[in-house]
């Protein structure tokens, strides 16, 4: 519950990106990720001066474990109480975690079962961390102004992937991994004051009954039944998990290999996920900018179909700039898609359920999809890249049909905006 000190005036009226509340958020969200991506990249350094390939791989994978298991009770966490607590305290756990794994480093050559562990702790309170946060947006604005502060948190995951190497990079580069994972506590530790900053809206049930709370075990199947009957979020949520298992491994694994099938070399794997990235990053700053976008859910179904039809086509296209144009294509289909599907979800889910939705849809992200990643490299080693990625295509595309199938999806609409909330 919002106390006095943190509650955001109900009359709140101004615009997401002009809104005081929400970009002290953005800013806390924003350290938090950039943190995240510096931990990650120190982390792999680590690992490799301690170890050989194989355990790199394994201390890089730990973290995803916990994660993947804990994710469904971190939601129940944060539907039982102030999810902004929670995030804090989640925060603050990472800062004294990786803070204390500096000044281990500083001190001794880590050894690779503390690697291990601190990826596992870290990857347990990341659980906690981020049905949390995903369940913070519809309390710190309007519902208007909720498709304009997905695409913003869009655009921040999206920095914090282009300036996060470079920062790890510059860190170590002065003064060791220890440097960098300095860095990264410092990030986090940055973020907790500009959170305790934000002030929440009271969000109260949307005239659905609902179960008192019973024991964890309980309030999980609550939520998986709630998702299960709900008639927009269940397809949304289950375009989102097939579009990730289709799409995800393609662009990851599939990329890398394709590119050296085709023989385009570093330069061009990386301008090819320059690409994808500048059109992920043009298809969140247009939710952002604009706010609202009309016929909601055919448009994510549309923009999902582009994008498993650019990825299909990919690895059919002879040149590298045609290569390079495609994987703009599906970036900016895959911004708009994600965008709007984040959106349209927290602004239907019932309050007392954000955080178990949140968590559902990030296992599918963090739990499910890399289980692709394999299956992707096995079976371009045995067929080649374009009936796979073809393949995958196709399959992803199931997801816009489900989509489609549905007439509360088809029919959805975001919140129009206000004429004086308009930039």
């Amino acid at each position: 519950m919002a106390t006095a000190d943190t509650a955001l005036p109900e009359n709140t009226t101004a615009p997401a990106h002009r809104d005081g509340n929400v970009l002290r958020w953005l800013a806390a969200y924003t350290a938090s990720l950039v943190g995240d991506s510096v931990y990650f990249i120190a982390l792999g350094w680590s690992a490799q001066k301690a170890a050989g390939p194989t355990e790199v791989g394994l201390v890089m994978a730990a973290g995803a474990l916990p994660r993947a298991v804990l994710m469904l009770g971190g939601g129940v966490v944060a539907d039982r109480f102030d999810p902004r607590r929670v995030i804090l305290g989640s925060d603050a756990l990472r800062c004294l975690l990786i803070l204390a794994v500096a000044a281990g480093i500083a001190l001794s050559a880590p050894a690779l079962w503390i690697l291990v562990a601190v990826a596992l702790v870290f990857g347990a309170i990341d659980a906690l961390f981020v049905p949390a946060i995903g369940a913070l947006p519809p309390r710190i604005t309007s519902p208007e102004q909720l498709a304009r502060v997905t695409g913003m948190r869009s655009l921040s995951m999206r920095l914090s992937q282009i300036t996060g190497p470079p920062i790890a990079g510059l860190a170590m580069g002065l003064g060791g991994v220890a440097a960098a994972f300095t860095v990264a506590g410092l990030l986090f530790a940055l973020s907790l004051p500009l959170l305790l900053t934000v002030r929440m809206r009271s969000l109260g049930a949307r005239n659905e009954e609902h179960p008192e709370p019973g024991t964890a075990r309980e309030d999980l199947l609550d939520g998986l039944r709630y998702i299960r009957r709900h008639p927009l979020i269940g397809p949304l949520v289950a375009a989102g998990a097939l579009c990730e298992l289709g799409l995800t491994g393609t662009l990851n694994v599939g990329m890398v290999l394709l590119n050296a099938e085709r023989g385009w070399g570093p330069s061009g794997y990386g301008w090819i996920v320059s690409g994808f990235g500048a059109g992920a990053a043009a298809g969140a700053t247009l939710l952002a900018v604009a706010g609202w976008l009309p016929r909601a859910g055919l448009t994510m179904a549309g923009s999902l179909l582009v994008g498993c039809a650019g990825a299909a086509a990919i690895a059919l296209v002879p040149t590298l700039g045609m290569a390079v144009v495609l994987a703009g294509v599906i970036g900016l289909s895959a911004g708009v898609f994600g965008s709007l599907d984040n959106a349209l979800i927290q602004t239907a889910a019932d309050p007392a359920y954000l955080g178990r939705v949140t968590s559902v849809v990030m296992v599918t992200m963090v739990g499910l999809a890399p289980l692709s990643y394999p299956l992707v490299g096995a079976a371009i080693g045995a067929w080649g890249a374009a009936p796979v990625f073809v393949g995958c295509g196709v399959f992803a595309s199931l997801g816009a049909v489900v989509a489609l199938a549905s007439g509360a999806v088809r029919g959805v609409e975001l919140p129009r905006q206000r004429a004086d909330l308009t930039p």
